[in-house]
């Protein structure tokens, strides 16, 4: 059986402070690029692989997008997204969908409330339920069926790895990480999700986040309309008061998290980092990000601890404030 980074090969990453006393240890690895691409830090084990998760929507959106899909701006954006399903995020997903003459039934992502409250709470207010549109990866596969249709492939198999999407999406991955992966499994939208290392994933996400528009090479020009449309449109990558929207719309980085503690970031000025909390928890993943970031100059260390106060970090104790949880690279 493949597996991932053993606790032996693990580093620490962050704390949690609760009243000046340490109470838990949040233990992983990561791995840092400079602007060029080339690796100048590391912490823990980079070189065996993980599941990144959603880590992996930009090389999925390149995919569709390379595949006879023209996405621009926010249409580029959802289809990258982890979306918190208000109805703004609700009505790209299904624009998506409508242009490309393809049912909403036709996602097979699970049924889901939206992650937003107010948004959740205005569903449950209109006697609704959960429903895959709402669901936070359905700008992802709103991308795969339309990429489907635009190709006359099969819609109802476009999950399997078999399918020309996903091969699609794996020959992506290849080409941009420069690793083959180790193993596939199924997502917990049912998308098909590949293993690689750290090292591979920034490698990845920084040719992605260092293209442009403008390259003469065309799975080139879409990384850098993603790349673009992500950091124009922030709201649309996660939803307010999530953290990847907060740290793009403070600090002009490209951002985003994956479940099970995996994070890939890229400053402005192309410095690229990939952590993966080893318990899976990802309420530390931005500060170890953002810190990364700040430890290795590429963003202001007095910026980033102003951003990290947004985050909602505390550590509470009745109604005060007793902590807080903190990188610790």
């Amino acid at each position: 059986m493949t597996q991932t980074i053993s606790v032996a090969d693990a580093v620490e990453l962050a704390v949690v402070e609760r009243s000046g006393f340490i109470e838990s240890r949040h233990a992983g690895a990561a791995v840092v690029l400079s602007p060029t691409g080339e690796v100048v830090r590391t912490l823990g084990d980079v070189s065996t692989p993980i599941f990144p998760r959603s880590c992996l929507k930009p090389f999925q959106a390149v995919a569709v997008m390379s595949s006879g899909v023209t996405l621009r701006g926010e249409d580029a954006a959802i289809a990258t997204a982890s979306h918190s399903g208000t109805a703004r995020h609700i009505d790209l997903v299904r624009g998506i969908l409508m242009r490309s003459g393809i049912p909403e039934s036709a996602l097979g992502c699970p049924a889901a409330l939206p992650q937003d409250s107010a948004a959740r709470d205005a569903v449950l207010r209109a006697g609704g339920g959960p429903s895959r549109i709402a669901m936070n990866c359905s700008g992802k596969h709103a991308g795969m069926l339309a990429a489907s249709a635009a190709n006359g492939w099969d819609l109802e198999s476009y999950l399997d790895p078999e399918h020309p999407i996903q091969k699609r999406v794996l020959d992506i991955l290849e080409r941009f990480t420069g690793e083959r992966p180790a193993a596939i499994g199924v997502d917990g939208c049912g998308a098909p999700i590949h293993a690689i290392s750290l090292t591979a994933l920034a490698r990845g996400i920084h040719r992605v986040t260092t293209s442009t528009p403008s390259s003469p090479f065309a799975i080139y020009r879409e990384a850098g309309v993603i790349t673009e449309a992500v950091r124009e449109h922030p709201w649309i990558i996660a939803g307010p008061g999530l953290g990847d929207t907060i740290c793009i719309e403070r600090l002009g980085v490209f951002s985003k998290y994956g479940a099970e503690g995996s994070i890939v970031m890229t400053a402005p000025d192309g410095t690229t980092i990939a952590a993966k909390v080893l318990d899976g928890s990802t309420r530390a993943v931005h500060a170890i990000g953002l810190r990364l970031l700040a430890e290795q100059g590429a963003l202001d260390s007095d910026a980033v601890d102003a951003v990290v106060t947004e985050l909602d970090l505390w550590v509470m104790g009745g109604d005060e404030r007793v902590g807080s949880i903190r990188a610790t690279v």
